[in-house]
């Protein structure tokens, strides 16, 4: 690394806010230094690369995730929020519409679009390996409104997705 490369995690707050970017201007979040101090539970594993607490984004939040086959999310929206997936490995299914009569693949090199208030559920829809994906939100706020009073037309399998945002059905 040169001299002026970083890999700290904090603000140059004794900088001129208008000098601030020479210390605290862009950032590299090395692929092995991911933070998996994050929501986990049985099923997935989510790690963090871009959000306030890390480099102070504003705005998005991204980082992956690894859902393990048959995994399902119960139904929900994320509000205001928009999400972008990209599968880097596995098969992901994504169910959604009023009673999630809609459906779409999408595999490795692929990228799913989820707009704000969309009722929809997250699927591995491959039963032997796991699903890897990026995940970028457009806020920090990881806002999930779960949604228990839909018959879904795929129903959620006995592993759910389920996570302190994902909540089990019924919960």
């Amino acid at each position: 690394m040169s001299e002026h490369s970083h890999d700290h995690a904090h603000a140059h707050e004794d900088a001129p806010a208008a000098d601030r970017w020479k210390h605290d201007g862009v950032r590299v979040i090395k692929g092995d230094q991911l933070d998996a101090n994050t929501a986990q539970t049985p099923g997935m594993f989510r790690q963090a690369a871009i959000n306030h607490a890390r480099v102070g984004a504003q705005k998005i939040w991204a980082g992956t995730v690894t859902i393990q086959p048959d995994a399902k999310t119960g139904v929900h929206h994320h509000g205001e929020l928009e999400s972008i997936i990209y599968v880097l490995r596995g098969k992901a299914r994504m169910r959604w519409g009023e009673r999630l009569e809609y459906v779409a693949e999408a595999g490795p090199g692929d990228f799913i679009f989820v707009p704000p208030y969309v009722p929809h559920q997250e699927i591995n829809a491959d039963p032997a390996e796991p699903l890897e994906c990026v995940l970028v939100r457009s806020d920090n706020e990881a806002v999930v409104v779960n949604i228990t009073d839909v018959d879904p037309v795929e129903r959620p399998e006995e592993v759910y997705w389920v996570d302190p945002i994902h909540k089990a059905p019924g919960a």
